[in-house]
């Protein structure tokens, strides 16, 4: 049977789950505001965490909260509760990106394999090198279904197209390095707690030595170490939406963290490459060739290694408030 009533327990609980999705530096840009009266969680962006310079039209926000929303409703259905979402409510409250009624005495719909729940909590990005060793097809095709069914699309292009399409994340950083104020807007967020220096991140464009450009969807700065020889033939999906709407980006946020937990259910490492999303005119070279004219919204880099360490997060109670 579902719950009756959410108690302060249950809910700082759901709350923890959403937090800890991925966000662009680690911002976390996200604010919880529940209405007890009708069990509705409003999901708000924080216009005080955003990015000016790396993200200045709020794409990367969306996606981030478009996470954290998935999050929020994996961990409701988990707890016996139907999360029923709105995207973009209210035009007359911009910040206002979704609401989450929890609704009572109905069946819990199931649009996700079990598991994620638990993988939630495992999810963090690898810096590591993996292995090498190939995604089974039906793996493969679970993350192109899980990104599907949230109205995105995934797709794992050729060794030729890969080595493009890493080629324009070195070139954006490059540009973040040579940038003062990505460098400069990088740093700050650093040092709020965004890395605690993660193995095995670094600079440059993949050459023959096998060096690959990473840095994670949270923002963990590139010069966390000397060059680490990565896997020849990284694994590279992409994530695209149909429109570049920011119900688009909400959309590509719930699919990319839907893609995320079923390959951590499946023991897939990931790591997020988002530097050429930063940059227009390498956002649109990265849509160009394979037939695909769709908004990339994201890289995904999947593989066998190590489990990157967690990053820090904002508690609960931080972000969330209640009130009529």
């Amino acid at each position: 049977m579902p719950p009756t009533t959410l108690d302060a327990t249950a809910l700082e609980k759901l709350v923890s789950a959403a937090v800890a999705a991925p966000s662009i530096h680690n911002t976390q840009p996200w604010h919880y505001r529940l209405d007890p009266d009708t069990a509705t969680l409003q999901v708000r962006a924080v216009a005080g965490r955003a990015l000016r310079h790396a993200d200045p039209v709020g794409r990367a926000l969306h996606i981030s909260v478009g996470a954290a929303l998935f999050n929020l409703r994996v961990a409701a259905a988990h707890t016996g509760w139907e999360p029923v979402v709105r995207t973009l409510p209210s035009p007359a409250e911009p910040d206002l990106l979704a609401t989450v009624l929890l609704a009572r005495g109905v069946c819990v719909s199931r649009r996700h394999r079990p598991g994620l729940y638990d993988a939630l909590w495992r999810r963090h990005s690898s810096h590591f090198p993996f292995s090498g060793h190939p995604l089974p097809p039906g793996t493969t095709a679970e993350l192109v279904e899980a990104a599907r069914v949230e109205g995105a699309s995934l797709w794992f292009p050729t060794v030729a197209e890969t080595t493009r399409l890493l080629r324009l994340t070195g070139q954006a950083e490059r540009r973040n390095a040579e940038t003062a104020e990505r460098r400069a807007e990088g740093r700050a967020w650093l040092r709020e707690g965004a890395s605690d220096g993660l193995p095995g991140s670094v600079v440059g464009r993949r050459d023959a030595g096998g060096r690959l450009p990473l840095r994670d969807f949270s923002g963990v700065g590139a010069a966390c170490g000397p060059p680490v020889r990565f896997e020849p033939r990284p694994t590279v999906a992409v994530l695209a939406t149909a429109h570049d709407r920011r119900a688009d980006w909400l959309r590509a946020g719930q699919a990319l963290e839907h893609v995320l937990l079923a390959a951590t259910a499946r023991s897939v490492r990931t790591t997020l490459l988002h530097q050429a999303l930063e940059w227009p005119d390498l956002r649109a070279a990265l849509g160009e060739g394979a037939g695909r004219p769709r908004h990339v919204q994201l890289l995904i880099r999947l593989g066998y290694g190590p489990e990157g360490p967690a990053t820090p997060r904002r508690s609960a109670r931080e972000v969330l408030e209640t009130g009529p």
